[in-house]
């Protein structure tokens, strides 16, 4: 198979498909791998890492998706990367579809073969391939959060893990996932006092049983978000329905009777926020207020740590794709009923329940799809 590796092109999105060490073991079990010019570079792997492992360095990003017939990305196409759809290409890459109705479109009408990383699922049930990033982005919502509590960036002044003698920061914490668990988990390490928010009391019950009183437990409601959202200096949204639109847990309301000067970063953007009030932003202009409160939406966030992302995400993506190359798309979404949940769109057909439920289409299951 030909597989293509473009360079990333949304904004400031330094992450890469594909590592050497990846295109090494592709190039040995047969496969072409075409990468374009420095598509690796910010992530700290050079062109002539590619080359010394066998992969052809292309100069145009039009060659590469030409000529691949399946492309390996990080983060869903833009515009300007539409125009190289055609049918039957398999694009294999972050998709977030939900709440990008104009993307489907463009997929369904090219009849690409598009399998997304974020709902592709393991025999457990978990999300193997949006475990890397949920990690490195819970993370770094701490890390964003407590920079723009500082004063400079619209922030109310305060020291997220406080001094001897003065009261740290109030953390309220949307989601007990992934996201959730690794944000709580640095706020806490921080000396930040973090409540956690979620649904799942069984979730609440397994945390408490790890942090004990040091994370401090609420069950989702209207009344309990609102108190905590209240409360808090910093939130963190982490809230994740696979495939579909986050649903608001944060409304305007709640946004209006927050502090001055205290910080949302909202981590469910991608899948449309869970924040009402929260808007898609980049990391050229990341940050924008509503009622005096500080909004960090980035949707590509784990792109400012390219070296970190790209590895920990390879590390998970890679067996899939050796899986899909060895034996092409239709074969391997067949054998592995896992990677098929990972298909949104099959030559024309919307293929994932929660992508049609939130853009109000109709849809076929992967199997009727494929046949």
């Amino acid at each position: 198979m030909i597989i293509g590796v473009p360079r990333e092109i949304k904004d400031h999105e330094a992450r890469v498909g594909v590592t050497p060490a990846g295109a090494r073991a592709l190039t040995e079990a047969g496969h072409v791998v075409l990468v374009e010019t420095h598509a690796g570079a910010q992530s700290g792997f050079p062109d002539h890492e590619y080359q010394d492992a066998g992969a052809e360095i292309v100069g145009d990003a039009g060659h590469v998706w030409g000529k691949a017939e399946m492309v390996v990305k990080v983060k869903e196409p833009v515009a300007a990367e539409y125009g190289y759809f055609r049918p039957g290409l398999v694009l294999f890459t972050y998709l977030h579809l939900a709440p990008l109705p104009e993307l489907t479109n463009r997929l369904l009408d090219s009849k690409v073969v598009g399998i997304a990383y974020e709902t592709v699922r393991d025999r457990a049930g978990t999300l193997p391939l949006l475990t890397p990033m949920s990690e490195v982005a819970g993370r770094m919502s701490i890390q964003v959060g407590a920079a723009y509590l500082e004063k400079e960036r619209g922030g109310r002044g305060i020291l997220l893990g406080g001094v001897p003698g003065v009261t740290p920061a109030n953390v309220c914490v949307i989601g007990g996932g992934i996201v959730g668990t690794n944000a709580a988990k640095i706020a806490m390490g921080m000396g930040a006092r973090v409540t956690l928010v979620d649904l799942n009391l069984n979730r609440l019950r397994e945390l408490d049983d790890l942090y004990g009183g040091r994370l401090h437990t609420l069950a989702s409601n209207s009344h309990n978000v609102a108190h905590a959202t209240r409360e808090a200096d910093l939130v963190v949204g982490g809230v994740l329905i696979p495939g579909a639109t986050a649903p608001k847990i944060v409304t305007k309301a709640m946004v209006a009777r927050m502090k001055k000067g205290a910080v949302i970063v909202d981590v469910a953007i991608d899948q449309g926020g869970c924040v009402e009030t929260a808007r898609p932003t980049s990391h050229s202009d990341p940050s924008y207020l509503v009622d005096g409160v500080v909004h960090y939406c980035v949707t590509n966030m784990p792109g400012a740590v390219p070296h970190t992302s790209t590895l920990a995400l390879t590390n998970a993506t890679f067996p899939y794709l050796m899986r899909l190359a060895n034996l092409g798309a239709e074969a391997a979404l067949r054998a592995d009923a896992g990677l098929a949940e990972g298909l949104n769109v099959y030559r024309g057909q919307l293929t994932h329940r929660g992508v049609a439920e939130s853009q109000a289409r109709a849809s076929v299951t992967p199997r009727e799809a494929i046949g």
